[in-house]
């Protein structure tokens, strides 16, 4: 069992923040992203629970922005952060190089790049990657606690991957399901929630430092006390954002 106590954490978890200041283009940039009619329906039934146009933003994706994804699974935030980049900009969609090897593993997130133009599928070791140029910003939502599970732990080394490929001020946006105060990373497998102050010392100990804090996916009716897919909760976990960035 590990648990996160440390006093430090309570001032930054009171830290709370929405967005960058933005540039008028960057606001129209994100908001044409979300109203974007390709989008699929399916994915549009999703946005009042996940509020991707004050997510983005508050990440501080911009027009021109190179992203680095992790773990884009169906290609929810792909689809939103490849239109607001737009074509001078570009994301790398990163999965576990194993996903490459499963027959047919790749094809629907390989069809998804083609059709936007601006994303590279990178299949590749997540904890220790290199990619073709420094990036603007990393990007992981809902995935995070997942680094927890599994043989061995990976965390250290994405962070540290993370801080080498991302531009001096850099920034990394984390987004995950909420645990209980006071449970840090023990819930990682069986509820699949992380306390956020877990993360924030995690990341702070690769280099970060704590840029801000979100609650626009807070949701007090949560106990979290039951799993993600628990019926009860399913779609409508607390979920809480935070940014970093690299020194520079």
């Amino acid at each position: 069992m590990k648990r996160i106590t440390f006093a430090a954490m309570a001032a930054a978890l009171i830290l709370t923040s929405t967005a960058h200041a933005q540039a008028p283009e960057t606001t129209a940039a994100i908001a044409a992203a979300v109203a974007d009619s390709v989008r699929p329906d399916a994915d549009k039934a999703r946005d009042a629970a996940r509020k991707p146009a004050e997510i983005v933003a508050f990440a501080g994706v911009k027009p021109g922005d190179k992203v680095a994804e992790f773990l884009p699974g169906g290609g929810y935030y792909t689809r939103i952060i490849s239109k607001a980049v737009g074509p001078t900009g570009h994301v790398y969609a990163l999965v576990p190089a194993a996903f490459a090897q499963r027959p047919g593993g790749l094809d629907a997130l390989n069809a998804l790049a083609a059709q936007l133009g601006n994303v590279t599928v990178v299949a590749t070791d997540i904890t220790n990657f290199t990619l073709p140029e420094p990036v603007d910003l990393a990007w992981t939502t809902e995935n995070y606690h997942d680094m927890h599970n599994g043989p061995a732990p990976s965390f250290a080394g994405v962070n540290s991957a993370v801080f080498k490929v991302l531009k001096p001020g850099g920034l990394y946006f984390v987004e995950d399901h909420a645990a209980a105060a006071g449970t840090g990373t023990e819930a990682t497998s069986t509820l699949h929630r992380i306390e956020p102050a877990a993360v924030i010392a995690e990341v702070t100990a690769a280099g970060f430092a704590l840029d801000a804090q979100s609650d626009v996916l807070a949701n007090p009716n949560d106990p979290k006390t039951v799993g993600v897919r628990d019926p009860s909760v399913q779609g409508e976990t607390e979920k809480f954002a935070l940014r970093f960035k690299k020194p520079g």
